[in-house]
């Protein structure tokens, strides 16, 4: 968004005048800069609240499927309905977006989420719940949040102003990976003592601290563009601007296959410990907790970075599934647990990255399209992909799944980094760069930087 009256921000970068991923040095800057912000810091507390309750809902939501059908395709299917409004709308939930106030947009969604979540606790704890009221609850989940995650993410440049915006999202993430350390553990407790219900609860109540936040916030220090005016094509518009930057497709169509089959973990972390590690509740917060450390490292690291590189989330995005096909193959509960310390790290630097690479290539008035866009097809290929994997992970066995899903991941990033390197005229380029070993992509016409290998 603008940094003031008139100003611009983050303009698009044209695919002509340099190539995409060629990105110019990082800049480092303060870890925790953009938290000086009152209204940030407003937005980040109350965040830190609500997260919490959000990754309780999520394990406990998961659990009590999975100990009311025994099947990790009906978790599946569960993880589908919550996103399934956004491949449905998302796109249409972006033009609202790039219409309408951001705040009001959101004290509506949050409020209508925390309803959502106090109706689940009421059915659990008086043992009237069913699957399909969960089925319902995830569905009415999933169509607020077709308004509610876009935005939020383009929220953040109105808070910030586009100096911080970097610092800004990966404080977010770090955010939410720091919940996702405590709400699972705290579920977990509470499945196994009293029940997934007060789980729901909590959620529900948790979302009184960024209704507060947002309230409290100071209008006059918001960073706000014109919003966009009603009118035919503004759809089709944000489809047109997106695919004509390489740029902004290609991470998009990476972070597609990702999301689709490779970060589905509610159907890969719950059938691990319960069939193949028979350890129960307990284990499925270990895992998910000790993927969440790796998440909040992966964060603050990118927090550091001034920049996000598109050659970064190649390489993470490779990363990634490489070490989910270790992880499948891993004989012992311990080995399996402390893989997801490196998983959630380099997991955390492909949102990270692409979030930050796609907010800062976007036209503010495009903003909410393209970020509707970018959601839609990172979370809305859940809807395609959680049956799939249930399905094989039903049928051939966790790891066979779990495997699966990260040969997806270095497969499309290998492809999508070979065609940006095409689309950008790049070559590969194996040598010596600053006294240490290289093999680094390099634009054509600099071949004189790297001397040969000796």
């Amino acid at each position: 968004m603008s940094s003031g009256p008139g100003a611009a921000s983050a303009p698009a970068t044209d695919p002509h005048d340099s190539p995409p991923t060629s990105d110019p040095l990082p800049r480092k800057s303060s870890m925790f800069s953009s938290l000086k912000v009152r209204n940030y810091r407003l937005f980040f507390m109350g965040q830190v609240v609500s997260n919490i309750g959000t990754w309780m809902q999520r394990i406990a939501q998961d659990w009590l499927v999975l100990s009311l059908t025994g099947s990790s395709a009906a978790v599946g299917i569960t993880t589908a309905l919550q996103f399934l409004p956004m491949l449905l709308f998302g796109l249409y939930g972006g033009v609202l977006v790039d219409r309408l106030r951001k705040r009001p947009a959101l004290l509506v969604t949050q409020t209508s989420m925390a309803l959502t979540a106090i109706a689940l606790a009421v059915l659990t704890l008086t043992g009237h719940v069913q699957v399909w009221h969960v089925y319902v609850a995830a569905f009415a989940v999933g169509l607020a949040t077709v308004v509610d995650n876009p935005a939020r993410q383009s929220f953040v440049s109105e808070l910030v102003g586009p100096g911080q915006l970097q610092n800004a999202v990966s404080l977010n993430s770090a955010n939410f990976q720091s919940a996702r350390m405590v709400g699972p553990a705290v579920a977990g407790i509470l499945i196994t003592g009293v029940g997934t219900g007060y789980a729901f609860l909590f959620n529900g109540l948790s979302f009184i601290a960024p209704l507060t936040g947002l309230l409290l916030m100071r209008a006059r220090e918001l960073h706000v563009v014109e919003r966009t005016p009603r009118g035919k094509g503004q759809l089709r518009e944000g489809v047109r601007y997106v695919t004509g930057r390489p740029e902004l497709i290609w991470p998009i169509v990476l972070v597609g296959f990702v999301g689709t089959f490779a970060f589905n973990f509610p159907v890969y972390l719950s059938a691990f410990a319960d069939d193949v590690f028979h350890a129960g509740a307990g284990a499925y917060s270990m895992f998910n907790t000790l993927m969440a450390v790796g998440s909040v490292a992966g964060a603050l690291l990118a927090a550091r970075r001034g920049t996000a590189r598109l050659r970064l989330l190649i390489v993470a995005a490779m990363a990634f599934g490489a070490l989910e096909i270790l992880a499948a193959a891993t004989p012992t509960l311990w080995m399996f647990a402390l893989l997801m310390v490196p998983l959630g790290l380099f997991g955390m630097t492909v949102n990270v990255t692409t979030n930050t690479s796609i907010q800062m290539s976007t036209d503010p008035a495009m903003r909410g399209r393209v970020m509707a866009l970018y959601m839609m097809v990172f979370l809305g290929g859940s809807p395609v992909g959680a049956p799939i994997v249930g399905w094989i992970t039903d049928t051939y066995g966790a790891r066979v799944g779990l495997a699966a899903g990260g040969a997806v991941a270095v497969l499309a990033a290998a492809v999508i980094g070979l065609v940006l390197a095409r689309v950008g005229d790049l070559r590969l380029s194996v040598g010596w760069h600053r006294g240490h070993p290289s093999v680094r992509f390099v634009p054509r016409e600099h071949r004189e930087e790297l001397a040969p290998a000796a």
